[in-house]
């Protein structure tokens, strides 16, 4: 989902700027709500673990230039059940600050929006999560379509970003480009579900995690 160097130029970039700082707040906001919570160890060492899981999504899972952009499995609904929105988001935005400084400086300029891109659909991720889960239904215990819809979400988002980050920075004529980036996630919108669900599975074995302060308390309650 990286918007390439050249996608958008000049005086453009400043709106994935102001985009990101959006989120970013949005991010302080429900990490602090998250700290009252649980405290900082808890929100730090769920943050930790989420960036590491963000760099090997980025830096050592397969990626594949496609379209106007790259096709990478990044597991953004798999994240928020295991470890709740504010580190995820955190995650997030500091594994792909990780992979930029250190593995593709070229893809700096475009942070802003690369960051956005994540970050907003992770939130509509969270929102649609409070409405389809039951209040008091562990997230060990959903269900494969509760899983897809949050994937999609997840995913969904993300190429509708790419999207406008496309035609924003090219015109229509990104379109065969956006056409083709949108039919290739289709692939990790199918993946994901049965991802989040194996993951779900192992996290039900090892019950021992709930009260770790390394995963959220929605995960087994």
């Amino acid at each position: 989902m990286h918007i390439e160097h050249g996608v958008v130029n000049g005086a453009k970039l400043i709106l994935g700027y102001a985009t990101a700082a959006t989120a970013v707040v949005y991010t302080a906001k429900i990490a602090f709500d998250a700290l009252r919570e649980r405290g900082l160890l808890s929100l730090a060492g769920r943050s930790v673990l989420a960036t590491i899981a963000t760099f090997v999504f980025f830096q050592v899972l397969p990626t594949m230039p496609v379209g106007v952009s790259e096709v990478h499995l990044i597991m953004g609904s798999t994240l928020f059940l295991l470890f709740g929105a504010a580190p995820a988001a955190i995650g997030l935005a500091l594994g792909l600050l990780t992979q930029g400084l250190f593995f593709a400086p070229a893809d700096l300029p475009q942070y802003g929006m690369n960051v956005t891109s994540l970050l907003v659909p992770l939130f509509a991720v969270s929102a649609l999560a409070g409405r389809i889960i039951a209040p008091k239904t562990a997230y060990v215990d959903l269900t494969y379509g509760q899983a897809l819809a949050l994937s999609t979400a997840f995913q969904g988002g993300v190429v509708a970003w790419v999207a406008f980050w496309a035609f924003y920075g090219q015109g229509v004529e990104a379109w065969s480009g956006v056409a083709t980036f949108g039919a290739a996630y289709m692939l990790v919108i199918a993946l994901e579900p049965l991802v989040d669900l194996a993951v779900l599975a192992g996290a039900k074995s090892l019950r021992g995690l709930r009260h770790s302060g390394l995963v959220t308390q929605r995960l087994y309650a």
